[in-house]
């Protein structure tokens, strides 16, 4: 029987690495450990339920917000030279979602001939079930091996024939902090053998004013899928938030170089969290960080890599070097 032939069932399989309570008791320990500090913080992950996705994907579409737009033109212009330089048999991608930008690069090593699998991770199994099915169908002599789990704690890269390549698109790296990326990148190197390669995004430093709109856009899109949050922890928690009390606030900390997005309680409140017994005061204009993003200038971004073992082979942006994508590789 030929590739082409098998049925798209031979062809996807789906490995769910996480314990059936991981997500309830990671958010569990977010929320205690996170709002019980100060300042108070969430981590972004959580933004992301069935609303969240449909709000984000609806965030990608304003004109405000660059990102999406910005590393699918690098993506268009270069996919083909990607494909050239990496020769990958097998693309990994973490947090892979719908892979709607990935189907570039799929073609482009489809084209060129040497690919045989793509192995997506991500928390959502339904996201990766659905978005692997669809590929089998559309690219059929393609294997799909997809894998069920969170790249904070685990990289799982394919047990398949190399060379491979690992995309981290959509500046998702810029959502961990110094230290928080280091971990990431030990984690990565462990993983990779010689000739693999990492595909990066990373949204860079600009204008600030271009950076805080789009976190904050004129139709209330981001403030809307900000305080979803506060929907999430209602409804998985028990919590009692309204999330009408909080008013959605995007910043940039100069220090740092980030946006930092936070809502702030426009009165003081109290809020119970039955679930893990928990009872929060909120003093007016308190504020809980839901999201850091982190920008990144090539020279520092090269510096931190390198500190990681790795090599910058290829550095691209788009026209007006908003965003960049990068071809890394171990260090010799």
């Amino acid at each position: 029987m030929t590739p082409d032939s098998y049925d798209s069932s031979e062809r996807f399989t789906l490995d769910d690495r996480l314990p059936v309570d991981h997500l309830e008791r990671a958010l569990r320990e977010d929320v205690q450990r996170g709002l019980a500090e100060r300042p108070r913080w969430l981590p972004p992950k959580w933004f992301y339920d069935a609303r969240g996705s449909e709000l984000f994907e609806e965030i990608t579409r304003l004109p405000e917000y660059y990102p999406t737009r910005a590393e699918q033109e690098i993506l268009v212009r270069r996919a083909p030279e990607i494909a050239d330089l990496s020769r990958a048999a097998s693309l990994a991608e973490l947090g892979s979602g719908s892979s709607r930008k990935t189907r570039l690069l799929l073609d482009a090593l489809t084209e060129r001939g040497t690919l045989l699998t793509y192995a997506p991770q991500d928390v959502s199994p339904s996201a990766l079930r659905e978005a692997g099915e669809a590929l089998c169908l559309d690219y059929p002599s393609l294997h799909v091996r997809a894998t069920v789990a969170d790249f904070e704690q685990e990289i799982v890269l394919p047990d398949t024939p190399g060379p491979r390549l690992l995309a981290f698109l959509g500046s998702t790296i810029g959502n961990l902090d110094r230290d928080e990326r280091a971990g990431f990148y030990a984690r990565l190197r462990r993983r990779m053998s010689g000739d693999d390669q990492l595909l990066l995004g990373a949204d860079l430093v600009k204008d600030p004013q271009v950076l805080v709109r789009a976190y904050d856009d004129s139709r209330g899109v981001t403030a809307a899928f900000n305080r979803n949050v506060l929907a999430v922890l209602n409804r998985e928690l028990g919590a009692d938030f309204d999330p009408d009390a909080f008013a959605h606030r995007a910043v940039w900390d100069a220090q740092h170089e980030r946006i930092e997005m936070h809502l702030v309680a426009e009165a003081e409140q109290n809020v119970k969290i039955p679930a893990l017994d928990l009872r929060l005061d909120f003093a007016a204009g308190e504020s809980v960080r839901t999201e850091i993003s982190c920008k990144f200038r090539r020279e520092s971004l090269e510096e931190e890599l390198g500190r990681a073992g790795f090599t910058v082979r290829e550095w691209w942006t788009d026209g007006p070097g908003r965003f960049a994508l990068l071809l890394v590789v171990p260090s010799r």
